[in-house]
């Protein structure tokens, strides 16, 4: 991975992580599969919200902090029609909107366990 593409992803993540932590999204991670085989994403964030609303409420902040600040939208998104989960990739940076049944159901970090695991804090 070159210097320039890792930092734009870095970068790319740092801001993803504002705007989920904007909606005080509930225990928001960031997985780091830059260095994990198999892996077609340098980050995962993953988080959750209380109830649909609050999923549709970060992952439009999401949405809207990546525009105003890099120009960029995702380049596919799933679940807008779901009350259980919002899917938003940026291609090096995938991020993952869950209601808690839905988290603990899939278990992204479970499954994804021999990559490095950041705890974000949550704003209160």
């Amino acid at each position: 991975m070159t210097q320039e593409k890792n930092a734009a992803s870095v970068l790319l993540k740092e801001t993803i992580i504002e705007g989920v932590t904007d909606l005080k999204a509930k225990d928001p991670v960031c997985i780091d599969l830059r260095e994990t085989d198999g892996a077609v994403t340098d980050f995962f964030v993953i988080c959750h919200g209380d109830s649909s609303t609050h999923i549709d409420g970060i992952a439009n902040s999401v949405t809207k902090n990546v525009s105003k600040k890099l120009g960029q939208r995702p380049w596919h998104h799933e679940g807008k029609q779901s009350a259980e989960w919002k899917l938003l990739d940026y291609v090096d940076v995938v991020v993952h909107i869950f209601n808690k049944e839905s988290r603990d159901f899939y278990d992204l970090e479970g499954l994804w366990a021999d990559a490095p695991i950041e705890r974000i804090e949550e704003v209160k």
